[in-house]
């Protein structure tokens, strides 16, 4: 079933590329010699000879990468000043021309002013919050940084400053004054006055602070603005071409093949602190036995290098460094929670991320439903026994199919996308054969992937959820499905990116295709998908059969919302032969559609998500009893949507006997997890209708099997 032409054709694309490239790079006058020279200038190469759509690099698109990585430094206008941006304007043109050259003024530039700001910005904050704030004056914070200009002078962006800390202790204020209501007359609990509570409530953000500032100075060096410069260039051209230095091109390899090499603990940050959380049997960490929960990590070395202080980093930060290859090491230095500091050196192994792999389920109604959840389309490329998700999905329907399933839901809500191999290999495991989807190149030409394998491994009712963060593979899972009307999908409309990217290694002498470049990678967007029917899933995404309402429906976080998105069009339809009762959708439609569209629950839940989302854009009262009204109206609203989404009478779904069993020899912690997860859709609406809805289909006799 799967389709052995799908990575030739990428690989094409990238390969007429690295050429075009390399003869192009080898016509240099002379090659650049530090690294911030070789990186803009391959990049920029790279952008103008591969990318789907290259916009010209002039005047215009420096202008907007100089606003676009302002932004990315001081989204929130927080450090500079309208002079700073002043001075930095003579740059505003010059970009187009750095990446030429590779020779940057506009990084120290912006360093020099950025570090200079810092040192005067974090005297604001702790001046501010030695005083107590008076939460009975009628103020208004405009957090909308879209809405507010850059500060003239540094009295003003204190006043600023003034009004965003004042909105923080507020927040943890009330937080006080609320608890202390619930509790006052609990035996055991201390009651603190208004002052005392004013007071912890500003200890509690200046140490949120603190830890922010300290972040900011030891990330924020001049290396993570020339990173956050490049792709600042990159994401011009498109939201989905980004650099990755090599340690970030790591981790989003790990993402895509649900596995990586590292250490099995689980981290924490509290206090400033990165901590270990937890300790997975049978990992390095655990068969040390030197590592144990709540322990500190102070440095984290790279074999014999000089080791790196983590203090302030964020977790995710910390984990990049303690994950790398396979058999290397890594030495943590660790506080103990005696006090005591020990250096412990440990070999990374593989570690299997369970919870991003596919899994399954059986939902009890009239009709046994078969449920698979598949977070990602994952695909170990390195690794031909490694984790697969069209694999790993085909297992998953036949353990289903031993247990006799009357229907099947493939769940791919929060779906973010992944391998397009795989996509095309799950759509086979439906249809007989036939085309998946379309990718057009930059020339405009036109390529269909196609399903050759004329099995079916599940002929049976099927229906697929999407929501807004179903994306890339998910939408062309889906829109597959929909076109063939092979099942119906069911959810809200997703999230619309259509294009196609391939990561390339920044090494002209031969790493292109390298994962470990030194350079680092550039993801770069080289085609465009379009569904067999034509149309692209750029911007539009797949607006599902049945719509159901959901906390996301009004919230600006799709395709179509994002600066520099590509624009949706269309080509020639593919020829393909509908599933023999895909005119039985139409029908379908028109009798679920009006229940859920007059359905309380569902009315409910999108009118109290279009208040919440309406409300995100206001100004901010700073006075308490105005909070506390706000605070008490959206609480309300949210509680009674997490209320209205939840079951009251658990639904019967049960894993399959395999799992159980599987599960039951688990350690403690792991199948506490699974059984967690499962727990969890019981009480899902969202399965509970979607499941019901294919109960009655099976009922009616339709989407039956050939």
């Amino acid at each position: 079933m799967m389709n052995r032409k799908v990575l030739p054709f990428v690989l094409v694309a990238v390969v007429i590329l690295v050429f075009v490239f390399a003869n192009s790079w080898g016509n240099r006058k002379s090659e650049p010699s530090s690294r911030f020279e070789k990186i803009l200038t391959i990049v920029g190469d790279l952008l103008e000879q591969g990318h789907f759509s290259p916009k010209k690099l002039d005047d215009d698109f420096s202008k907007q990468v100089f606003d676009s990585y302002l932004k990315a430094i001081d989204g929130d206008k927080s450090f500079f000043l309208k002079s700073n941006i002043a001075e930095l304007k003579k740059f505003e043109t010059q970009v187009d021309n750095e990446i030429r050259t590779g020779k940057t003024e506009l990084i120290p530039a912006v360093d020099k002013i950025f570090n200079d700001r810092i040192a005067i910005v974090e005297g604001f904050y702790k001046e501010i919050l030695s005083q107590p704030f008076d939460f009975s004056k009628p103020e208004k914070l405009q957090l909308d940084s879209d809405k507010r200009e850059y500060a003239t002078t540094d009295k003003e962006l204190k006043e600023y400053w003034r009004k965003r800390l004042k909105f923080m202790v507020l927040e943890r204020y009330a937080e006080s004054i609320e608890t202390r209501e619930k509790n006052k007359d609990s035996a055991n609990f201390e009651i603190k006055d208004d002052v005392t509570l004013e007071k912890e409530a500003r200890d509690r953000v200046k140490n949120i602070w603190d830890r922010n500032f300290n972040r900011i100075k030891r990330r924020l060096t001049l290396d993570e603005k020339f990173n956050m410069y490049v792709n600042a260039i990159s994401e011009t051209m498109d939201p989905h071409t980004q650099f990755f230095p090599p340690v970030e091109r790591r981790a989003f390899d790990e993402a895509m093949s649900g596995s990586f090499f590292g250490i099995g603990a689980q981290l924490t940050e509290q206090d400033g602190n990165v901590k270990i959380a937890n300790v997975v049997s049978g990992t390095p960490a655990w068969k040390s036995g030197e590592i144990h929960v709540n322990d500190i990590i102070l440095k984290v070395g790279q074999g014999a290098e000089e080791p790196v202080d983590i203090t302030g980093f964020e977790t995710q930060d910390a984990v990049k460094l303690i994950r790398g290859k396979k058999d290397t090491e890594v030495r943590l230095t660790l506080r103990k929670t005696d006090g005591t500091i020990k250096v412990v050196s440990l070999i990374r192994e593989k570690i299997e991320l369970e919870e991003t792999l596919v899994r399954s389920a059986i939902i009890q109604k009239d009709n046994k439903i078969g449920y698979i959840f598949l977070p990602e389309f994952y695909a170990n490329f390195e690794d031909p026994n490694g984790h697969r998700s069209g694999r790993d999905v085909a297992n998953e329907i036949k353990k289903l199919k031993a247990e006799n399933i009357d229907g099947l839901v493939i769940d791919l809500r929060y779906n973010g996308g992944g391998s397009l191999q795989d996509v095309i290999q799950m759509v086979g495991l439906f249809i007989e054969d036939g085309p998946v989807v379309q990718v057009k190149d930059k020339d405009g030409d036109a390529s269909v992937y196609r399903d050759r394998d004329k099995t079916v491994l599940y002929d049976g009712p099927l229906v697929v959820m999407i929501n807004e963060y179903s994306a890339s593979a998910s939408e062309i899972f889906a829109a597959a499905i929909q076109d063939y009307g092979r099942g119906i999908v069911v959810g809200s409309p997703s999230y619309g990116k259509g294009t196609v990217q391939r990561q390339v290694g920044l090494d002209p002498n031969g790493g292109f295709f390298s994962q470990n470049a030194e350079l680092g990678s550039l993801k770069l967007t080289l085609q465009k998908f379009y569904r067999i029917n034509g149309g692209s899933t750029q911007l539009k995404g797949v607006t599902p059969n049945i719509i159901l309402p959901d906390n996301f429906e009004f919230t600006k976080n799709r395709e179509r919302d994002q600066p520099n998105a590509l624009p949706w069009d269309e080509i020639a339809k593919s020829p393909y032969s509908p599933w023999h009762n895909g005119n039985d959708i139409s029908a379908i439609e028109k009798e679920f559609q009006p229940k859920i569209d007059n359905d309380p629950t569902f009315k409910q839940i999108r009118d109290n998500a279009k208040w919440l989302s309406e409300r995100s854009n206001d100004e901010v009262l700073l006075t308490l009893s105005d909070y506390k009204q706000t605070q008490q109206k959206i609480r309300a609203l949210v509680k009674q949507n997490d209320s209205l989404q939840t079951l009251k009478q658990p639904m019967d779904i049960k894993f399959v006997v395999t799992d159980e069993d599987r599960i039951s020899q688990m350690d403690k912690d792991k199948a506490e997890r699974f059984r967690l997860w499962l727990k969890n859709l019981t009480t899902d609406i969202y399965i509970s209708e979607t499941s019901s809805i294919l109960n009655d289909i099976i009922v009616n006799g339709r989407l039956a099997r050939k």
